[in-house]
């Protein structure tokens, strides 16, 4: 009685650390700026979110974004135009890489 009953309450810790486990993964942006110097900031927007990021040497990751479709726009520095890539696809439980975004002078 004692092996089931402590069998129980291992099965019992295990799939609560699971589901801990699955309820910390968040959906994020991530990606690279190229030149990495004239970059600033990175922003997702969706129809109902708008979230942000700053660009770190050339990289950037936005976290907690939520399932949809987004726009991402590299906020830049003169003489660079600031450059967005649409239709970003943002799934649940990976993050998305929208590989190299390049800067273009104004």
């Amino acid at each position: 009685m004692k092996n089931a009953k402590f069998a129980a309450f291992a099965s019992g810790i295990v799939a609560l650390g699971l589901s801990a486990f699955t309820l910390l993964q968040t959906n994020s942006i991530k990606g690279t700026v190229t030149p990495a110097d004239k970059a600033v900031k990175a922003w997702a927007i969706s129809s109902s979110d708008t979230l942000s990021a700053p660009v770190t040497n050339g990289s950037f990751e936005i976290e907690n974004v939520k399932a949809g479709n987004y726009s991402v726009i590299i906020e830049a520095q003169a003489p660079y135009a600031n450059t967005r890539k649409k239709d970003v696809e943002v799934k649940d439980g990976t993050p998305t890489d929208v590989g190299e975004i390049q800067l273009q002078q104004k």
